[in-house]
C-alpha cells in the first residue's frame, strides 16, 4: 500500500470527504439520558467485560496519558467527560479554536468515540461520589470508557461534506496530526477512513513525525456497508495499529468491518453505546467505535510503562490478542480479538520493530526520487536514522594481463588481414568483368529487374527474383 500523488487521488478527494466519516460510523439509534437506569447503560457496555478491559483496571486505568482525538469536534460539556478534555484545536477552519464544537458531515461522531475512550461516567444529582470506578466500583450513571482517568485532546475537523473553511482533508489531517503530536499525546485516536488505500503525499511528513516522536495512532479499518470493501487510509499507513470490527458474536463483522492486510487486532464494532453533544446517548456500530477501545488499551499501557516505546506498545497489544479465523495474521482479524487484561498483565518479549511497519521505510522506499516528498522538521532530539548503504569506494586500479593485451592484438591482426582480402577478391572479380560483357549487366533504377543477354535475342527484362 503504496501511494504518491497524482490527478486521480485531487478527483476523487471530495469522496474521501464524503466517505470518511460514514466508512466507519453507523449510528442505529439515539437515546436521550433519562431514557435508561444506570444498571442498564452498564448492562450495554459488554465489552469492558469480555475484552478484559475490567480487569486491565487492576492495573492501569490511563492516567497521566494524554491522547488526541481527531475527529469531528467533543462536546466537553457531556456529563461523561467531565475534567477530561484538558485541550484542544481545531484543524477545520470552521470550528472553535478549543476543538470543543461539534463540525462536519456527522458532528456527534467525536464526543461518541470520546465517551467510549475516555468516558468517566456521572453521578445522579445529588448522589455521594465514589472513587473513580475499577473492577469493584462502577460509575451509577453514564459511558464509562477503556481509560477512564486518560486525558483528551480534541482536535476538530470537517469531514463528510464540503467544509465552509475551504480546507481539505489532505491539508487538515497533517495539521491535526502534528498539532497533537506538539502538544504531549502520547495516543492518537482516528476513527476516520475512507475508501481507497492510497493517501494524500502531504500526508507522508506529518505521520513520519510521529513516528519519530514516539506516538502510537490508531486507526479504523472502515467498514463494508459504509462502502469500505478492503481498509482505506489512513489505516493503510504502515506502522498505524489498525482495528477491523467484530459482531456481538465475536465474529468479523460483515457490515461493520472491512478487510485488509494492513489490520493490527479486531475489536467490538457492534451493539456499541457512546455520548452525544448535550449529554445524550446512542447506540451505534462500526470500527469508529472500535478504534477508540484499542487507543484506549495503548493509554492503559503508555500509563503502566511510561517509557515503554510505542512499537513495543503496539507489539504488546498483537502479540497478546487471541488469534482467530486462519492461524497467524490475516486479512480480517490482523493477529487476533483484543485481550486487553493479557496485553496489560502478560510477559510479552521485546520486539526488534514495530510489527505493522514503519512509515520511514515505506517513504524511503516509495517516494525516492520524488523531489516533492515533504519531510519533518529537523529536530534536535529525534536522533537521524542510521544510513541504509554503506558509504561509496572508489575501486583500485590494476595492471593490465598479458593475456588481455595479446587478444587485443589478434583481433586487430584479423580485421586487417580481412580488409586486404576483400580488397584482393574484388580486383579479380573487376578483372573478370572487363574480359566478360555478360557479367557486366547494370541494374534498372526504376523497374528494379536486371538486364539479361541471349545470343542472337534482344534484350529482355525479368523480374529480380528469377
Amino acid at each position: 500500500m503504496q501511494a504518491p500523488t497524482h490527478p486521480m487521488l485531487q478527483r476523487t478527494g471530495a469522496a474521501l470527504l464524503a466517505l470518511v466519516l460514514a466508512g466507519c460510523c453507523l449510528c442505529t439509534g439515539l437515546i436521550t439520558a433519562p431514557a435508561a437506569r444506570a444498571d442498564e447503560w452498564r448492562d450495554k457496555q459488554y465489552w469492558l467485560a469480555e475484552s478484559g478491559i475490567t480487569k486491565a483496571w487492576e492495573v492501569s486505568k490511563g492516567a497521566g496519558v494524554k491522547v488526541a482525538v481527531i475527529d469531528s469536534g467533543v462536546d466537553a460539556g457531556h456529563p461523561d467527560l467531565k475534567g477530561a478534555i484538558v485541550g484542544g484545536y481545531d484543524a477545520s477552519g470552521s470550528g472553535q479554536p478549543d476543538g470543543q464544537k461539534s463540525v462536519g458531515a456527522k458532528p456527534e461522531h467525536g464526543t461518541l468515540v470520546a465517551t467510549m475512550l475516555a468516558g468517566r461516567g456521572h453521578q445522579p444529582a445529588g448522589a455521594t461520589p465514589t472513587p473513580t470506578p475499577g473492577p469493584a466500583a462502577q460509575a451509577p450513571d453514564g459511558i464509562m470508557g477503556v481509560a477512564p482517568e486518560a486525558q483528551i485532546l480534541a482536535v476538530s475537523t470537517w469531514l463528510g461534506s464540503p467544509n465552509p473553511s475551504g480546507k481539505s482533508d489532505q491539508d487538515q489531517i497533517p495539521e491535526a496530526v502534528r498539532w497533537a503530536v506538539d502538544n504531549g499525546a502520547k495516543v492518537i485516536n482516528i476513527s476516520l477512513g475512507s475508501t481507497t488505500p492510497e493517501w494524500p503525499q502531504s500526508w507522508d511528513a506529518a505521520f513520519l513525525y510521529a513516528e519519530q516522536k514516539d506516538v502510537v495512532i490508531v486507526a479504523a479499518a472502515g467498514n463494508r456497508i459504509g462502502g469500505n470493501t478492503q481498509v482505506g487510509a489512513p489505516a493503510t499507513i504502515p506502522g498505524v495499529l489498525t482495528v477491523a470490527g467484530l459482531d456481538r458474536t465475536g465474529t468479523a463483522s460483515v457490515d461493520a468491518s472491512s478487510q485488509g492486510i494492513s489490520i493490527g487486532v479486531a475489536a467490538p464494532a457492534q451493539n456499541l453505546l457512546g455520548g452525544l453533544p448535550g449529554g445524550g446517548y446512542a447506540e451505534w456500530a462500526g470500527t469508529s467505535g472500535s478504534t477508540p477501545i484499542v487507543a484506549g488499551v495503548a493509554a492503559l499501557i503508555r500509563s503502566k510503562w511510561p517509557a515503554m516505546t510505542a512499537e513495543q506498545v503496539i507489539n504488546r497489544i498483537v502479540s497478546t490478542a487471541k488469534d482467530a479465523g486462519p492461524p497467524g495474521k490475516d486479512p480480517l482479524y490482523g493477529y487476533g480479538i483484543l485481550n486487553a487484561e493479557a496485553a496489560l498483565k502478560a510477559d510479552v518479549p521485546e520486539a526488534k520493530a514495530n510489527p505493522l511497519g514503519t512509515i520511514a521505510e515505506w517513504i524511503r522506499v516509495h517516494r525516492r526520487g520524488n523531489p516533492a516528498t515533504p519531510t519533518p522538521v529537523p529536530s534536535a532530539d529525534v536522533p537521524s536514522a542510521a544510513p541504509m548503504l554503506p558509504n561509496p569506494t572508489v575501486p583500485a586500479a590494476e595492471a593490465p594481463s598479458r593475456r588481455d593485451t595479446a587478444i587485443g592484438a589478434a583481433v586487430v591482426i584479423g580485421f586487417a588481414l580481412l580488409f586486404v582480402a576483400i580488397i584482393a577478391a574484388a580486383a579479380v572479380q573487376l578483372r573478370r568483368a572487363a574480359r566478360d560483357p555478360v557479367l557486366a549487366a547494370s541494374d534498372d533504377a526504376e523497374t528494379g529487374a536486371f538486364e539479361k543477354v541471349d545470343s542472337g535475342r534482344k534484350p529482355q527484362h525479368y523480374p529480380a527474383s528469377e
